[in-house]
């Protein structure tokens, strides 16, 4: 097994922006937004959940590149019954960054997920309707040499 030879390709700015959606019960979405969820603000923690994430890609998937990351952006937000997640990345590098972005993503979802199971789970301690979809690169970027 070996990685990709990056080795002849010039570094270039990149930029890499991913999203995702959770679906939860109404009242979850409502203990959220009120801040009562029992292990504190969900968005906060999976903010920096994300962050860790993005830096942390390489040793989750295997053929990914150890990045300089630049910079990253995560934005959580509610819409109807649904968490939106978007997350930004950005390096000067030899190859791109989608996958950290989609990470980043992934990574901040099931942190809000975990930190309200409780209220998601059912009678039988099922989660019915909690999905996590629609994960998925929205923008990648190369612009000229870094």
């Amino acid at each position: 097994m070996k990685t990709v030879d990056i080795s002849e390709k010039a570094p270039s700015r990149r930029t890499a922006v991913a999203e995702g959606r959770l679906s939860l019960k109404e009242e979850t979405v409502n203990a959220i937004r009120e801040g009562k969820v029992r292990k504190g603000d969900p968005f906060k923690v999976a903010e920096s959940a994300a962050l860790l994430a993005v830096k942390k890609t390489p040793e989750l998937i295997p053929h990914c590149h150890n990045l300089p990351i630049a910079s990253i952006s995560v934005e959580l937000s509610i819409k109807d019954a649904e968490v939106l997640c978007t997350c930004a990345v950005k390096a000067n590098y030899s190859t791109g960054v989608e996958m950290e972005a989609l990470v980043g993503v992934s990574v901040a979802l099931l942190t809000v997920w975990d930190m309200v199971k409780y209220l998601e789970k059912n009678q039988d301690g099922q989660y019915p309707g909690t999905a996590i979809t629609g994960i998925r690169v929205l923008t990648k970027l190369k612009e000229g040499n870094a």
